[in-house]
């Protein structure tokens, strides 16, 4: 992926240099990662039960900033960037309403948010009450050598999914899905939530097609790394690799192939119109 010298987005809030503690012992491994993405997207603190660095410990105060860390989140803030100028012309042609981006934080080891505790562990998310996706850039270390998903477009993806939520709560879609899974079986709600994250990927394959038009930022391989990550945390996918049966009515997020159909629908489509996941059967 092409990014060095454009620009950064100022929607960032740092706070990297506040981080605090991590708990130590836990679970790890794969088992560990399926509460890790039990908690993506809805801000849920699952890192007390799992542990995907060892079990060390980080003593609180400032957090070392490493240069990985400055890289990262020089890439995150490019890409971000990309998002507003994608989702503001997107909003002026498709939708006719102005597009106000979300803030981004940045953090290390732990922080708060509205939707609760926000560390490593927990992923990024997206918190609709603040507007603002969360992020430890640490998180791009695990998708890599824990999850198999390399690269700095399978990076980009995660971010572009992330702020594809904050695209959904813009257009109401978020307020309108909560409001229906509180009144619905575990099963039905987790059903819708998988049309949710389902969108959130078809979304991401606009910004994908977007961003390459605008910016011609892709080069050879990086579909196939967003591919890959959408592979890679597909529910099926993490069951079976955690040596677990496969359970549909227990997913949240959609299979493997399901996150891969979306993605590529919204790449070659770039209509959000095109990117309605509930009101099909064939997902």
């Amino acid at each position: 992926m092409k990014w060095q010298g454009r620009r950064g987005s100022s929607n960032i809030e740092d706070r990297r240099r506040s981080g605090g503690a991590r708990r130590a012992g836990g679970i790890g491994g794969i088992a560990g990662v399926l509460i890790l993405l039990a908690g993506w997207y809805f801000g849920v603190d699952t890192s007390q039960f799992v542990d995907l660095g060892g079990g060390s410990v980080q003593s609180g105060g400032s957090a070392e900033i490493t240069a990985e860390d400055e890289r990262a989140a020089e890439f995150v803030s490019v890409t971000l960037a990309d998002t507003e100028d994608v989702w503001t012309d997107i909003f002026a042609r498709q939708v006719g309403q102005p597009y106000t981006p979300p803030t981004l934080v940045l953090f290390k080891g732990q922080t708060r948010s509205a939707c609760g505790g926000a560390t490593a562990a927990t992923g990024p998310f997206y918190c609709p009450p603040e507007r603002k996706a969360f992020l430890d850039t640490e998180f791009f270390v695990t998708l890599d050598q824990r999850l198999g998903a390399s690269g700095d477009f399978a990076a980009a993806y995660v971010v572009a999914h992330e702020i594809a939520h904050h695209v959904q709560n813009e257009l109401g879609i978020l307020g309108q899905v909560n409001q229906l899974r509180s009144q619905m079986s575990e099963a039905d709600s987790n059903a819708m939530s998988v049309r949710v994250e389902l969108q959130a990927d078809c979304f991401s394959g606009i910004w994908t097609r977007a961003a390459q038009e605008r910016f011609g930022s892709l080069v050879r391989g990086d579909i196939a790394e967003a591919m890959n990550a959408a592979a890679q945390i597909g529910d099926d996918t993490l069951q079976r690799n955690a040596g677990q049966r496969v359970q549909p009515h227990t997913f949240t997020h959609g299979t493997s192939a399901q996150r891969q159909r979306w993605f590529q629908r919204g790449l070659e489509s770039g209509n959000i119109a095109d990117c309605d996941t509930f009101s099909t059967n064939q997902l």
